[in-house]
């Protein structure tokens, strides 16, 4: 997903998240970071507005781009801390500056992104239960037919959120699944 910059090591850590992450579906359609909705802020409505792009801070992205470099300010003058080697993984944008977005990934760290490398089309990575395979179910329903599981750590598009769940498309397969078990959607947050 990211591969480190100036840490020893970094070439086997960027192998093996490259490896990980190169047999994740990437997302099929491309959209902009102005196609974000209103609907991405948390449920709370605790949202600011970003001074650049008027979208809720903070709010979910996908990262658009294979390949992009996450810099520790907003500009070029600043080192890379590391890239990201994954098309449709889920961000957090905590900030803007201009055509730069402090972003933050499902392990908690951070950088600034070009707003071109963003897509506002949703993604999620699955977290699971316990490290248990999350079932997918072709109802919003527990009761429903389950019509996949799906690993903790794949990248699954989300088309809509309601009453706590989250309809997914991830390997071919579209349903259902617990909004809980979801890093890139915000707890209750809906939208279609």
């Amino acid at each position: 997903m990211r591969e480190m910059r100036s840490i020893a090591g970094a070439g086997l850590a960027a192998l093996l998240a490259s490896a990980l992450w190169a047999a994740l579906p990437a997302r099929a359609e491309p959209a902009t970071e102005r196609h974000a909705t209103l609907a991405q802020a948390p449920a709370d409505n605790a949202a600011e507005r970003g001074r650049v792009t008027g979208l809720p801070v903070p709010r979910y992205v996908s990262l658009k781009a294979g390949r992009a470099n996450v810099r520790r300010g907003p500009g070029t003058d600043f080192p890379i801390d590391w890239v990201y080697t994954k098309r449709g993984v889920p961000l957090e944008v905590t900030a803007e500056s201009e055509h730069w977005r402090r972003v933050r990934d499902h392990e908690g760290d951070g950088g600034w992104i070009w707003h071109t490398m963003l897509d506002g089309a949703r993604s999620a990575i699955v977290t699971g239960d316990g490290g248990e395979p999350q079932p997918l179910h072709d109802k919003p329903d527990e009761a429903a037919d389950v019509v996949a599981l799906l690993e903790p750590g794949i990248v699954a598009s989300v088309r809509a959120c309601k009453d706590g769940w989250c309809r997914l498309e991830a390997r071919g397969h579209s349903g259902w699944t617990q909004q809980d078990a979801l890093w890139g959607v915000y707890p209750g947050e809906e939208f279609e």
